[in-house]
């Protein structure tokens, strides 16, 4: 129970500073630009950082619950396959959706996917390392 407590913790912080690089350094601001009529012009950050906890005790439960089905004894191996996981139902969707149904220039798609693909590596690497 202490490793699920831990890595759920680092999990939400990762994901809350990976979120601030990825969407807050200036080749980011290029591909987003598309986003500033509807963008907060402040971010509300101790709302941010409690919502990146709850995604990493959900990030870090779910791992823990297929973590039976992962494949590979290795942690390293489990946590890359949980990342890709993630990485297809959260970021591939989301992108492919957006680009459906809105005006949004490619290369800030793929920016999302790619940046979107490290992250969700990052995060599942972390349970992967941390939970047994």
């Amino acid at each position: 129970m202490p490793e699920f407590i831990i890595a759920a913790i680092l999990t939400g912080l990762s994901f809350g500073v990976l979120d601030g690089i990825i969407n807050g350094n200036p080749y980011a601001r290029r591909f987003m630009e598309v986003y500033q009529p509807i963008a907060r012009k402040k971010i509300n950050v101790p709302a941010g950082v409690l919502i990146d906890i709850v995604y990493g005790f959900i990030i870090s439960g779910v791992f823990l619950l297929i973590l039976p089905v992962l494949p590979s004894e290795n942690g390293i191996v489990k946590g890359l396959v949980f990342g890709l996981g993630m990485w297809f139902f959260r970021v591939i969707m989301g992108a492919v959706s957006n680009w459906m149904m809105f005006k949004i220039p490619v290369n800030t798609i793929l920016y999302m996917l790619v940046t979107g693909f490290i992250e969700m590596i990052i995060l599942g690497i972390i349970n992967g390392l941390i939970i047994k």
